[in-house]
């Protein structure tokens, strides 16, 4: 079983990757996106609430067959990783996008009101005075959604994406074994999961420091 070992834990390398590459992709779309959900413009909101609204509102299996799938009918074709991460990324990137929107509206009036008394603009109180206090209430939902991105990526194994669900679904094929793989991608999925909520929290105190308490 050594060789299967290893084997499987090459998926594990897979899932990290993708689950990175998605969440990096998250993140840039859900600030754009949540941003834009407050914009004064009808044009720009109505397009951020349209996307957010497509991507949550149907399957991520369904959005990674059209993503591999159906955009090669229209001339983009993808690798299997490629279209899984893109996938993920934008299907996280519409929930993280609402969190992103309540972040910013949970910070407190006075603090705009104080940026307006210096003479900031509205891009200069967004990035200096709202976006840090925001950030540090999205890192709780952060972390539960890029939980949920990693274990999407057992999805992206529909498409031949070599990640652990599709390691461990090859080496049952070929030695009939199930408790053995499985069991041991169950205990990767958790010790990547734990990795990632042990970054989050890192990440809460690290920018938590000095930032006061929102709303009080």
């Amino acid at each position: 079983m050594t060789e299967y070992w290893w084997f499987i834990l090459k998926g594990a390398g897979s899932t990290i990757s993708i689950t990175v590459l998605s969440c990096a992709l998250a993140l840039l779309v859900s600030f754009a996106s949540g941003i834009a959900l407050l914009s004064k413009r009808f044009l720009v909101r109505a397009s951020s609430r349209i996307y957010v609204e497509v991507f949550r509102g149907t399957s991520v299996f369904v959005q990674l067959f059209v993503a591999y799938y159906v955009l090669p009918l229209l001339g983009l074709k993808l690798s299997p990783v490629v279209a899984g991460t893109l996938a993920l990324g934008f299907n996280g990137g519409a929930y993280a996008a609402e969190v992103v929107r309540s972040a910013i509206l949970a910070v407190g009036r006075d603090q705009r009101e104080a940026s307006i008394a210096v003479n900031l603009t509205r891009w200069q109180t967004m990035r200096w005075i709202i976006l840090p206090q925001a950030f540090v209430i999205m890192l709780p939902s952060f972390g539960n959604i890029a939980i949920e991105i990693m274990k999407g990526t057992a999805a992206a194994s529909l498409i031949s994406v070599p990640e652990l669900t599709f390691q461990a679904q090859t080496v049952r094929a070929h030695t009939g074994e199930t408790a053995f793989p499985f069991i041991l991608i169950l205990i990767s999925y958790l010790a990547i999961a734990s990795l990632i909520m042990a970054v989050v929290r890192w990440l809460e105190r690290r920018f938590g420091r000095g930032i006061i308490k929102v709303g009080g």
